[in-house]
């Protein structure tokens, strides 16, 4: 199996060992490593947006790591421009580009382009997500298919996050999103990429969470985001999305002790990996599914 002359991405849900397994894969190709999570862009990040280990910088040449102020967003649109220059600089040095993260949108951006649809008022928005929480999802998805009826093929029933999506853009723009991707295109062919999914079971993924966020918080999470609260970062922007700042805060103000953080901080890993999950089950079902135990197996059969 040759994979030089491919752009790889490598995805799968968080903790599921795709920073280890992409340096192993980019010593045999001679590749370079492009970061492809969007929380992981933030420099003030290191701990809980867990960023690949040090060492790892020394033996392969890692992009778009910590580079990016909290202070400001940082969009998909922002990510691509940075993503399509990294891979003309990797390539010109006749490297390999190695796209290692798990944010769905990022890749779905680099294989089928960047959907340029209108922006949508914040408060229009947060009027769908009111609607979605009165009626709950199944309800919601009804009302959805009734709207814009393109959405039952292109949409699972259970999908909240993507149904609210396709809600709020067609009632906004009177455009269903699929008509919207659907005159979109990529920078690149389809046939440059080599897609690989690291398919982790449930149950070893949850205690491999479990165990990294405790090691999270010996390794100094806690100072992390006392740095972060410092800096007073606006609440309309991104970053504080990041799982572990809200729980790590309410113990920096003594409303909760560090086991029920630790618990906290598990559990809503956990179900930003089940979101994943469901992402991947929807958007990423040409890529190549590899369980932890079939990785090795891959590596020796790469030349």
């Amino acid at each position: 199996m040759d994979l030089k002359s491919k752009i790889i991405l490598v995805s799968g849900p968080t903790a599921s060992g795709k920073s280890n397994f992409s340096v192993k894969l980019a010593k045999k190709i001679n590749g370079e490593i492009i970061n492809a999570d969007s929380m992981q862009v933030y420099k003030e990040l290191k701990i809980l947006s867990a960023r690949p280990n040090p060492k790892d910088y020394q033996k392969i040449k890692h992009h778009l790591y910590g580079f990016h102020n909290v202070r400001n967003n940082f969009s998909t649109g922002d990510w691509l421009k940075f993503a399509i220059k990294k891979i003309k600089e990797v390539t010109k040095r006749k490297k390999t580009p190695i796209f290692v993260g798990g944010t769905g949108l990022y890749f779905k951006a680099l294989t089928d382009g960047l959907v340029r649809i209108p922006n949508i008022p914040i408060r229009f928005r947060n009027k769908i997500r009111t609607l979605h929480k009165t009626l709950g999802q199944k309800r919601f998805y009804q009302k959805l298919i009734r709207l814009d009826p393109n959405s039952k093929e292109k949409i699972n029933p259970t999908d909240a996050q993507r149904s609210i999506r396709a809600f709020e853009v067609k009632l906004f723009t009177k455009k269903s999103l699929h008509e919207w991707f659907e005159n979109t295109k990529s920078y690149f062919d389809k046939d440059d990429f080599y897609k690989i999914y690291i398919d982790y079971p449930r149950v070893e993924l949850i205690q491999r969470i479990n165990k990294r966020t405790e090691q999270m918080i010996k390794i100094g999470a806690i100072n992390e985001v006392k740095r972060f609260l410092k800096l007073k970062v606006k609440k309309d922007k991104s970053v504080n999305k990041a799982i572990g700042i809200h729980e790590i805060k309410e113990y920096l103000e003594k409303r909760k002790d560090i086991s029920n953080v630790i618990e906290k901080i598990s559990i809503k890993t956990r179900q930003y990996a089940k979101r994943q999950s469901t992402w991947a089950r929807g958007n990423m079902m040409s890529w190549l599914k590899l369980t932890p135990q079939n990785l090795n197996n891959f590596l020796k059969k790469i030349k």
